[in-house]
């Protein structure tokens, strides 16, 4: 009988292997640099690729050997493919949520002027996310332009600035009543569809938002942009400092109410209704719900809150152009949603956190940055495809005190 072949030697040939393709898929993009129209070679770091991609799978195939590891990992599995937990229809809000809200509104007064820009450009993520999470978490309805609304939002105070003189404080309400129409005429067409066919429409509908606005120079000014007054505190001007830190503040009570609204919303027939849509909307029609109105109540609700976003962008820089407002932002708002988990409002604000957070922490590898981003998406939609934090259902009916609790 022939004797097996010792582990190591096994995970040592295994390692050279995967280490070789790495090497010959990854050693390009890491050694040939675009510098202008000219390319650098960096040829001392393919030895250290070579050496890393070795030493990682060599570590993997010892540590996937070990029986401990092993049964930690089939008991994680484990946990994830549980199916989502039945909630109490009330529960209490737990103590380290305003703990958490009171760290949040000292922030501001911690941290230098560029991080205070950072997290308030995370927080108008957090809302969009909150914002899509409505259409494609609670609805199923695939948005791929959402970055429309956030446009229409920015756009609505820039423009109406310039034109009406509209102050920030009444372009909040206008760009959300604004996107809600513009959201409820989106939806009148995508009636009758679903899955690809909706997220084509939905996809070609934000590229015609943006190239009205691009195109339409006379009105909208086109690539020039336009140039939005300086934010005012009731009449007052602030500094620069004063001015992010009222944002960050206004911006903060914003998430939470928008929070607070899901959460009521999910509670109420219409998140009821959202939830029966999405998980089949045929059996949702033959229960009596009226699949019409609850699409268009979930595009509108979903669009205002991306056009109040986009007030706050515009406030934010003091200049909109088409250039930000293109499909890449509409992939980002889709995969915080995603990432976080469909449906869970909290897995989306620490999605929102991680993804804008991130590229700013690794700024020194800003020509990684997509490759990390690729790759964190992978891993996810492997080892956790329902996101950060899953979606848990709530429950009309009280268990009785002999049953066990559903799981």
């Amino acid at each position: 009988m022939l004797k097996k072949s010792n582990p190591i030697l096994r995970a040592l040939k295994d390692s050279f292997i995967v280490a070789t393709l790495g090497f010959v898929m990854i050693g390009p993009m890491v050694s040939f640099i675009l510098s202008g129209y000219t390319v650098d070679l960096k040829l001392q770091r393919l030895p250290w690729l070579f050496c890393l991609l070795f030493l990682l799978r060599f570590l993997f195939i010892l540590l996937s050997t070990n029986p401990t590891l092993r049964q930690l990992v089939s008991f994680i599995n484990k946990q994830f493919k549980k199916k989502a937990p039945i909630e109490k229809l009330h529960p209490a809000h737990p103590r380290w949520i305003w703990v958490i809200a009171l760290i949040a509104c000292i922030l501001p007064l911690i941290i230098s002027k560029y991080w205070l820009s950072v997290a308030i450009l995370s927080l108008i993520y957090i809302l969009l996310g909150l914002g899509l999470n409505i259409v494609v978490g609670l609805a199923g309805l695939l948005n791929l332009g959402f970055v429309a609304f956030y446009a229409i939002g920015a756009y609505t105070f820039a423009l109406g600035a310039q034109y009406l003189h509209i102050s920030f404080w009444l372009a909040i309400p206008f760009a959300a009543l604004l996107a809600g129409l513009f959201g409820a005429l989106l939806a009148f067409p995508v009636l009758r569809m679903y899955g690809d066919y909706l997220a084509i429409v939905t996809l070609g509908f934000g590229e015609i938002v943006r190239l009205i606005i691009n195109n339409w120079a006379s009105f909208t000014g086109g690539p020039n942009g336009v140039q939005i007054p300086k934010f005012m505190f009731f009449g007052t001007h602030l500094n620069a400092g004063a001015r992010y830190i009222v944002l960050y503040l206004m911006l903060l009570m914003m998430v939470g109410l928008t929070l607070h609204l899901i959460n009521r919303i999910r509670h109420m027939p219409l998140g009821r209704a959202f939830e029966a849509l999405r998980e089949d909307e045929i059996a949702c029609r033959s229960l009596g719900i009226y699949h019409v109105s609850t699409k268009l109540w979930a595009f509108s609700l979903g669009a205002m809150i991306g056009g109040m976003g986009g007030v706050f962008f515009a406030a934010l820089e003091g200049f909109v152009d088409p250039g930000s407002f293109t499909f890449m932002e509409s992939a980002l708002i889709l995969s915080i949603v995603v990432f976080g988990g469909m449906g869970s409002n909290l897995g989306v604000v620490l999605a929102a956190l991680i993804l804008t957070l991130l590229p700013e922490v690794l700024r020194e590898f800003s020509g990684y940055r997509m490759l990390i981003f690729g790759a964190l998406m992978v891993m996810m939609m492997i080892w956790r495809p329902q996101g950060l934090i899953k979606f848990s259902r709530f429950s009309y009916v009280q268990p009785k005190q002999n049953e066990p609790k559903q799981q």
